[in-house]
Order: structure tokens, then sequence, then C-alpha cells
């Protein structure tokens, strides 16, 4: 899709993280935006941010991971722009902990958001835009996709999935006219999910930032691109290795400080938890 001005895009986790980014860069191309995320002051508040580029932005709120919600808003976006033309599943969370300390229903709900709230808008997304002949679905994955993270399994997980969901769906559609890419960033500083924290990342990972990530899920859509990995650092290497020698990927976790990283984030969520828990 070398075209992108008045193309229309679903961006979900619209409102904050990663979500305004994109949606700024989409807004560059001349994409206009049907935003969605739970919070409505997010969204209006990403909607305002975009709004200097004179492209249509519409906002959304409501919980993708509801069946019906994500029927609503299908049927919304087409009713308001005529058309649809690009899906990027960017809305997700995450909790570092230890595999113990997650409630089942939190465990649900993060596949749910990360992964099968994914699977079922492209679902509903998917013909239309195959009986146009035209469209492209971009996912948000992360490193932690191309390699479990300790203390961080159930999103390694889902991000997973989403990996080689996309691999099996863009290989279905060849020919199709309906392009599929994941993006996978490593640590983002100033956004995304570990920005929160407040922390370097560990040293063999170094951190991109919100618009090189933004900048990759434009060069996936218009170069039709399977995976982008938005990383500065070696940290590419350990998916390699692990394909090589599980146990040289490990250590090389434990030198490069990967696993003390996590391992001490997940002692701080927990004790917060128990401390919010206690107050209560």
């Amino acid at each position: 899709m070398k075209q992108l001005k008045r193309k229309t895009a679903l961006l979900t986790g619209g409102s904050k993280g990663l979500g305004p980014h994109i949606a700024h860069f989409l807004a560059k191309e001349g994409v206009n935006l049907a935003l969605t995320a739970r919070s409505s002051e997010g969204l209006r508040a990403t909607a305002e941010r975009v709004s200097h580029h004179k492209i249509n932005a519409q906002t959304y709120p409501g919980d993708i991971t509801d069946q019906e919600f994500r029927g609503r808003l299908l049927d919304d976006v087409k009713a308001d722009f005529g058309r649809l033309d690009i899906l990027i599943n960017n809305a997700g969370m995450e909790w570092v902990s230890s595999y113990t300390a997650l409630t089942p229903g939190y465990i649900e709900k993060m596949i749910q958001t990360n992964l099968i709230a994914a699977m079922l808008l492209t679902r509903l997304a998917l013909p239309d835009m195959l009986a146009q002949g035209s469209g492209h679905i971009v996912s948000m994955s992360s490193l932690g996709g191309k390699r479990g993270n300790p203390y961080g399994g159930t999103y390694a997980a889902t991000k997973a999935g989403l990996i080689e969901w996309t691999k099996g769906l863009r290989l279905e559609l060849q020919g199709s006219g309906v392009g599929v890419s994941v993006i996978c960033p490593g640590f983002v500083a100033e956004s995304g999910m570990f920005a929160v924290y407040k922390k370097k990342p560990p040293w063999i990972s170094n951190a991109t930032t919100p618009k090189k990530v933004a900048e990759a899920v434009i060069k996936a859509i218009k170069k039709d691109i399977y995976e982008i990995i938005v990383n500065p650092g070696p940290t590419w290497l350990i998916p390699l290795l692990d394909a090589i020698h599980p146990s040289i990927a490990n250590w090389l976790y434990k030198v490069g400080g990967v696993y003390e990283f996590y391992r001490k984030q997940a002692e701080e969520n927990e004790a917060k938890l128990k401390q919010k828990t206690t107050s209560c």
C-alpha cells in the first residue's frame, strides 16, 4: 500500500503509550483515523494532537475484549468513514511479576487483550478488505515474543502468538491484496509499557524511541513487510542464539542484566500490589 493519503485506519490502544505516536505518523501521511481505547479523555487528547494534519479523526471509547463492542466498532467505523483500509492492533497490557502472583482473571484478561481481541477484530475487518481487494493489518508484538522473558511469561506468550498468527495469516492472504505485518519493539524510551518504570533497560538492550516504532509501522504498511524488529542494541542475538543453543541465550540473559532487571521489577510490583491490598 504505497499511497496512504485518504486511507482510513482503525487504531486500537489509541489513548496512551505508543498509540498517540502511531496516530501522529499515520496522520502525517494523510490517513483518516478511527481511534479506540477505554479512555475517552485519552482518545480526545490524541484526536486533538493530530487535528492540525487536516484529517478526519473520530474516537470510539470501549473495551476491545468485549465481543459486542468489537462488532459495533466495525459497524460504526464503516458508517462514519465508508470503508476500512488499515487495522493496527496496538492495544496491550503487561505486568512484570512472578507467575504465581498473577491472578487467573488477570492472566485471562492479558490473553484476551493482547492476542484474542486482535485476532477477532481482524476476523471482523478482513471480509470487507478482501472484497475491496486491498488493506493492511499491523499487529504490535514485542522482542519478548521472540523469546520469553523471566517474570513475563504470559505477556511473552501473547506476543509470540501474534508473531506466529501473523506469519500464517500472511501466507494465507498472499495475492489477495491484503498485507499482514508484525512490529517487534524492544525497550521503548519515553513511552510504551516499560517507560512507566522510569528505569534504564539492561545494558545489552538499549532502548528505541516511539518515533522509530511509529516509523516502522508506516514502513511495514507501505512496503508490505512481514516483520520489523525495532531495537538499537544486540538484543536480536538472543532469539538467534536461542534457536542455536538455548543455554547460551540463558547465559546471555544473565550476563546482559535482563534476568536481574525483570527480577527486581517483579519484586517492586508485587510489593506495591501487596501494600495496596493491605491499605484497602
